[in-house]
């Protein structure tokens, strides 16, 4: 009998090794697909692992990997596990705040904010600040919404993401990774390779599960919807892209592989987005793309060109070194010769988040997308007037024109007709773009300095709240010139 439960207790011993053996080998795996940005991929094993062995290191990656693919109802689930699981650090209650924030579950996500606070008091100030009045912000938007309405492209839209869609020639040119192939071949590493012969797999990102970015263009004579005919020479993201006012040179984002990659022996490279532009001959056809100055594809991205009407100024948004945040815009002008000033911040508009998408409209607006600012959840859209001294303060285009999702890419052309783009909910796929004209947005805006009462210098980091006459406040935080 001893015989048989030794054996017994072996046989118990041995499958509980290996069931642990293979969580962990089914955790690795995960890890090495989501720092591949395999990010479907890495949720299925993910879930795996969990199933196997309930542990925070899964948790907070699934949360955190839902958030990537804009699986905002999954990620509050996952972040809400991890951020009771014992042992779990404050930044999972931050970004359960965020999640709830993103489904619109103001009053949670205002609570799950002061949570933090209190794990971290560390916290400036003005930070605490934004976090809170975004969520009291966005109830107010939502019961008060601006005159607008936004007319869903179906004619654009597809099941992937669409967005960055512009006039251009009589018709519209914009960005999509909509399948065009039917292929659904398993997808290999994109951005980050995980050995010297193994390259991005051309037809299938990773990241989203859907092929590669390309640029289309929709005639409106014909109705036709085609690739836009651009020689880009490459088999990976390109988009989105910019016109000059003529309308014969581009400016666009594009992914490439370069002949060397930098990287340290046994890690994996990432590849980095960069600017190219490209103008047509006296023929109609776009010329070889050349690099912008500041591509540095082993060191930082540079992406979301938008060329002024000049044609002499071009905004974009990089993550290089020296910003404030995540990813920053910046301005460079055309020297005599042709080539590209020195980059500026513009300091102005940049936060300790992500700007995106900056716009130069033509009546001296500068529209952008920020989740670093008072707003309703993910990116908005903000406006700031261009004037002498720079740009003033920005102010959040309210609902809904923004959602408590992503909105951005917003552009318009010099007949009032203008596009965002927003992954909210109803729409046909991941982004959807959407349509308005110029008279329909209206909003009236208070401007103002906030000076010290000792120094008489302007202040900045200074909380500004305004009291309605219908009851609640609007609140903002004043910029470095008061």
């Amino acid at each position: 009998m001893k015989t048989i439960q030794s054996g017994i207790f072996t046989a118990i011993l041995l499958l509980s090794l290996t069931a642990k053996v293979k969580a962990q080998y089914v955790l690795k795996e995960a890890d090495t697909q989501f720092e591949l940005f395999n990010y479907n991929k890495a949720i299925e094993l993910y879930q795996k692992a969990y199933h196997k062995k309930q542990t925070l290191h899964a948790a907070q990656r699934l949360a955190e990997t839902y958030q990537l693919v804009d699986n905002y109802p999954q990620a509050e689930s996952w972040y809400a596990i991890a951020s009771a699981m014992p042992q779990s650090n404050p930044e999972n209650t931050l970004y359960y705040a965020k999640a709830l924030q993103n489904n619109a579950k103001y009053d949670e996500a205002k609570t799950a904010y002061q949570k933090y606070i209190s794990l971290k008091p560390d916290v400036s100030p003005a930070q605490q600040q934004i976090w809170l009045a975004s969520c009291d912000s966005a109830k107010y938007w939502i019961k008060n919404p601006v005159p607008v309405t936004l007319l869903n492209e179906k004619g654009l839209n597809s099941t992937g993401s669409d967005w960055g869609a512009i006039t251009y020639n009589k018709g519209i040119v914009f960005t999509s990774d909509r399948n065009q192939s039917g292929d659904t071949k398993k997808s290999k590493p994109f951005f980050k390779f995980d050995g010297p012969t193994k390259l991005p797999d051309p037809n299938n990102y990773g990241w989203t599960g859907n092929e590669y970015l390309r640029l289309y263009e929709k005639s409106e004579a014909t109705d036709s919807l085609k690739f836009f005919a651009l020689n880009a020479q490459t088999n990976y993201h390109i988009g989105a892209a910019s016109f000059t006012a003529d309308g014969n040179t581009l400016y666009f984002t594009m992914t490439r592989i370069p002949e060397k990659i930098t990287r340290k022996k046994g890690q994996t490279a990432t590849i980095n987005l960069e600017i190219y532009s490209s103008t047509k001959d006296a023929n109609g056809t776009w010329g070889k793309p050349v690099p912008f100055r500041y591509n540095r594809v082993n060191e930082y991205s540079v992406g979301d060109p938008s060329i002024a009407a000049d044609g002499n100024t071009l905004y974009f948004v990089s993550n290089m070194p020296g910003g404030k945040g995540g990813t920053d815009i910046y301005r460079t002008t055309k020297n005599s010769d042709g080539t590209w000033a020195d980059a500026v911040n513009l300091a102005a508009v940049n936060t300790s988040g992500n700007e995106r998408n900056p716009f130069p409209a033509a009546d001296g607006n500068f529209y952008f997308s920020s989740d670093g600012l008072i707003g309703m959840g993910g990116l908005d859209i903000y406006k700031a007037r261009q004037n002498a001294a720079g740009l003033a303060n920005p102010v959040n285009l309210g609902y809904p024109v923004n959602s408590p999702q992503d909105d951005f890419a917003y552009n318009m052309d010099l007949k009032g007709k203008g596009f965002i783009a927003s992954n909210r909910p109803g729409g046909t796929g991941n982004d959807d773009i959407y349509s308005f004209t110029a008279q329909m947005i209206l909003y009236f805006k208070l401007e103002g300095t906030v000076y010290d009462r000792k120094t008489n210098l302007p202040l900045s980091g200074a909380i500004v709240t305004l009291n309605k006459q219908n009851g609640g406040t609007l609140t903002a935080v004043t910029n470095n010139q008061g």
